[in-house]
């Protein structure tokens, strides 16, 4: 199964016949459920993820007031940069990373992937670019951040969930919403209602239906 999970989502690491042996032998296959925390801030890394099917979510906790910011999402044939980060440098995670979509994930013993980057370079090479396309993100969401205001980054929180799940129902809470983008729930409360009444969303309980975003 794994053999076959590699070819189809993560090709680049099947040119070397030698990496993709490896990666099979020392490898699991497992499965989550929506809502399983994959990786806590804190804790120091056990495994690299490479994401079959689903989505999870990456954030940063705020020591201060205990907020979450999302930074990045980890996709069907990607990893979480993060993770092999803290692994190379030996450190304990800085991020927390969720499963908000029903998962099947290749998980690399944290120890034979740092034998494996040693020893091949495509695999790095494919570390590097998820580190670019991730960073891409990030600049965004500094962006936002910074220099948007909370009704921007409000829509564009919407727009990528929209798109990221293909759909146009949003199963979630005003108070998930705002640990996602650091904000208080009366403030996503009052700019959900906002759009609302500018008829680009319909609230109703526990759901979020978009219009025209």
């Amino acid at each position: 199964m794994i053999s076959e999970i590699l070819d189809q989502y993560f090709p680049r690491l099947t040119t070397i016949p030698e990496l993709k042996e490896e990666l099979v032998a020392v490898s699991k296959f497992y499965k989550f459920k929506a809502g399983t925390i994959i990786l806590r801030q804190g804790e120091y890394i056990k495994g690299i993820p490479l994401l079959k099917s689903g989505l999870a979510k990456v954030f940063k906790e705020e020591s201060i007031n205990g907020n979450e910011v999302l930074l990045y999402y980890i996709k069907p044939g990607e990893s979480c940069v993060m993770s092999v980060t803290n692994l190379i440098r030996h450190e304990a995670s800085q991020v927390k990373a969720i499963i908000v979509e029903d998962s099947e994930i290749v998980l690399i013993p944290a120890d034979k992937a740092l034998s494996i980057a040693k020893k091949y370079s495509k695999w790095n090479e494919f570390i590097y670019e998820l580190f670019s396309l991730k960073f891409d993100e990030l600049l965004n969401v500094i962006e936002i951040l910074t220099f948007s205001n909370k009704e921007k980054r409000l829509l564009e929180y919407l727009k990528k969930e929209s798109k990221l799940k293909s759909t146009s129902m949003l199963c979630t809470t005003h108070q998930q919403i705002a640990y996602e983008l650091g904000s208080s729930r009366e403030v996503i409360s009052r700019l959900l209602k906002k759009l609302e009444h500018e008829g680009k969303l319909i609230l109703k309980q526990g759901i979020i239906e978009f219009i025209d975003l």
